[in-house]
């Protein structure tokens, strides 16, 4: 069996607050901030993009592992804002590391769930000994069209996983499970600078249905129930769907709150679920049981049941924590915002 030997993430100094877009574009703060319960959201700056963003998760996962880098047999990168359409971001993260030239190296694309995805192909190829450590990311400088409604939760962040044997793991990965369809809830062409998204099909038939499929798929699977979790993430696309979602399973939100990044930091998307875990794992004690699960939109979810081990009292304090990047935080305006995130067309 695998488990987590290292984690590390990466959120932007950056914040611009909601009811600074909402002037902009003449929308009530108060009606915003109540719909998707996100009062702030991380920008990525001028020079940060998905790659930069997956070198310093990276990094931080790999000082909390403390393997040598070129044991690293594996390194995915999911992101839906890669910063090329044909070049790999992994293989400049590999690179960043001191992992290359003997790895296996790949970007992977599922809206907000390809960082995930790349932990179970990990766990398949450590759990196979193909390889001995394996990297997943989880990153994204996330787009939003000016004056759409994903302009208040698009934001920047991510978190880096390594995978590798369970006797070594900070957290063990006792099991997962994946719910998918073909739902076109989300979706951005080929060329196209912002995602569209299918109103209505954002809610039950895209992201609850695909969340509370692969949880309860997990839950059969593992032949437990929602109350031996000690902890719950669920993707958060806003702060609204995964307290419903917990509602729908008679979750308690103390065991929510750890892992709900979004009201101050807002979707992240690949990073999302990644970065409420690395929260949890900041936290947590030893023999904590911990549940994810994670959404894509065209659409799907990853579930996850995962143990905590003795080893994280050591690991935790070799990296920053997810509250550490969160509370350095200086705002800026929407001038400033548009011309980091490029949003300026000539």
């Amino acid at each position: 069996m695998s488990g987590i030997v290292g984690y590390g993430v990466y959120i932007p100094l950056y914040r611009i607050k909601t009811a600074d877009i909402a002037k902009v574009w003449g929308e009530d703060t108060e009606r915003i901030e109540g719909g998707l319960g996100i009062k702030e959201k991380a920008v990525g700056g001028v020079d940060e993009d998905a790659a930069t963003i997956a070198v310093e998760a990276a990094r931080n996962a790999m000082a909390r592992a403390e393997i040598s880098p070129q044991d690293i047999g594996a390194l995915y990168v999911g992101s839906e804002s890669h910063p090329y359409a044909v070049k790999p971001t992994g293989t400049i993260v590999a690179e960043a590391l001191g992992a290359t030239p003997n790895l296996t190296c790949a970007d992977l694309e599922f809206a907000c769930k390809a960082g995930t995805a790349g932990i179970q192909i990990t766990m398949g190829m450590v759990d196979s000994k193909m390889i001995k450590y394996g990297m997943a990311i989880g990153a994204d400088t996330a787009q939003g069209r000016p004056g759409d409604a994903l302009e208040y939760s698009a934001a920047s962040g991510g978190a880096a996983f390594i995978v590798g044997p369970d006797k070594e793991a900070i957290a063990t990965l006792d099991a997962t499970f994946s719910f998918t369809t073909d739902t076109p809830d989300f979706w951005r062409r080929q060329h196209a600078d912002y995602p569209s998204h299918g109103g209505r099909f954002t809610g039950a038939p895209a992201y609850f249905r695909h969340v509370e499929g692969a949880t309860r798929g997990l839950l059969e699977k593992t032949k437990t129930k929602v109350d031996d979790y000690d902890h719950v993430v669920f993707h958060q696309p806003n702060a609204k769907f995964p307290l419903l979602m917990a509602k729908k399973f008679g979750i308690p939100k103390e065991k929510m709150v750890t892992g709900l990044l979004s009201p101050v930091v807002g979707n992240t998307y690949s990073g999302a679920s990644m970065l409420g875990l690395s929260a949890v794992l900041d936290i947590a004690e030893p023999g904590d049981k911990i549940l994810v699960t994670s959404f894509g939109s065209g659409a799907g979810g990853d579930s996850f049941a995962i143990t905590v081990t003795d080893r994280i009292k050591d690991a935790r304090h070799k990296a920053p924590t997810t509250r550490d990047y969160i509370n350095k935080k200086h705002y800026i305006d929407y001038a400033t915002y548009i011309k980091f995130r490029k949003k300026l067309k000539l």
